[in-house]
């Protein structure tokens, strides 16, 4: 049986971390792709550093997307986020485009041909998660975390609070009574400020009141132990201060830590690849089964191979609050959606250009939206597995 009374900490960081920095411009970079051709196919990593962007990978779409066109969307990222001092500015900064065909090899895995269907872009393992501890059908201290760096987010776009920069981390340890959330016991944030006299007492001033919106009624506390800027100033931020890499947050990315991870990265990739779309896939099918009454948490895994078009298998736990047998979900789940690359990217209309929105502030328990955007957040499927499952 698993434990009911303890601690567990999420963390998570903001658009302007520098590693988010360059999520942010790969996943431009795909959204280029995607919009100019729904079939293009992109790997594209990105290194940040001071003054210096580094644009790399694969590619395969319209010659019209030239390195000097990217170099500008990334630019217009940059700028998006905030980034306008001396040592990393989106108008001064070098960047340099170095994007070069996809390799034959990997594409004739992927295409369809003949009778062959499309297959997988490689292999790997997937996991989707969804439990029944914020509405959101995500666990607690992660989707605090996130929601701590949207609100100072908002408060420093909006001029609101003209002082904080754009590169900030957060962390909120949560203490559980009956496998429940109650409150915080610890939260972290450390933010860059523009004014470098101010104090981590300062800094705390500032962005309390912001806290205490984003966390539930009652679970911030005189017991609560605060963390704000520990080390003292925080003036040179994001890839100046710390080279930034796309692909290094993936636990942010998804539950975290509190449930498995595959492995593989999501940004930067065009959706026939696993690594990304059956993640999206499983994160679906697990929130789907939650919602649909079934059980009060849900972990899925799904595992592929380069060029082949279905899952080698699908694994269903529901830690012991299961409402249905998890073998009989296993098979119902492969019948109510096509998990092939092909079958994912339809049921779930992820060719669009709908990426750089994913790049910060996690890639699940946010709100689906009408252009397609978190199509993998929906529950439309919670009649079906149901209905299936009583059948």
């Amino acid at each position: 049986m698993s434990r009911q009374n303890y601690l567990f900490t999420s963390e998570s960081v903001s658009e302007g971390h520098p590693d988010k920095v360059c999520d942010r411009i790969s996943d431009t970079i795909v959204d280029a792709f995607l919009a100019a051709d729904p079939e293009a196919r992109v790997a594209c990593e990105t290194l940040a550093t001071t003054n210096q962007v580094v644009i790399a990978g694969e590619t395969r779409g319209p010659a019209t997307l030239t390195p000097e066109y990217l170099a500008h969307l990334a630019r217009l990222a940059i700028r998006d986020i905030g980034y306008e001092q001396d040592g990393f500015h989106w108008e001064k900064s070098q960047i340099d485009v170095l994007l070069h065909a996809q390799s034959a090899d990997i594409a004739v895995g992927v295409d369809a041909a003949g009778n062959k269907d499309e297959g997988a872009g490689d292999q790997g393992i997937m996991f989707g998660y969804a439990c029944r501890e914020t509405p959101e059908l995500m666990p607690a201290p992660i989707y605090y975390a996130h929601n701590i760096l949207k609100r100072l987010t908002e408060a420093r776009k909006s001029g609101e609070s003209g002082v904080l920069g754009p590169d900030a981390k957060s962390q909120v340890t949560v203490r559980y009574e009956n496998g429940k959330p109650v409150a915080a016991t610890q939260i972290v944030v450390s933010t860059q400020h523009l004014d470098d006299t101010l104090t981590s007492h300062d800094v705390q001033a500032i962005v309390e009141p912001y806290v205490r919106e984003t966390l539930p009624e009652g679970w911030i506390s005189d017991a609560t132990v605060w963390h704000v800027n520990p080390t003292g100033k925080f003036v040179i931020g994001g890839p100046d201060g710390d080279c930034g890499l796309t692909g290094r947050k993936i636990i942010v990315d998804t539950y975290g830590g509190a449930a498995p991870h595959g492995g593989g990265a999501f940004s930067g990739k065009d959706p026939t690849k696993v690594d990304r779309s059956a993640a999206y896939a499983a994160r679906y099918l697990a929130k789907n089964v939650v919602a649909a009454g079934l059980a009060d948490r849900c972990t899925i895994q799904l595992s592929y191979a380069i060029g082949v078009s279905r899952p080698l298998s699908l694994y269903v736990d529901l830690h012991g609050t299961g409402q249905a047998d998890e073998a009989r979900l296993e098979t119902v789940l492969m019948d109510v959606m096509d998990l092939s690359p092909r079958g994912i990217r339809q049921h779930l209309g992820l060719n669009r250009p709908i990426y750089a929105r994913t790049a910060a502030y996690g890639h699940f328990g946010r709100a689906p939206e009408e252009d397609g955007g978190f199509s993998w957040e929906r529950t439309d499927l919670a009649d079906a597995i149901r209905k299936a499952v009583a059948g």
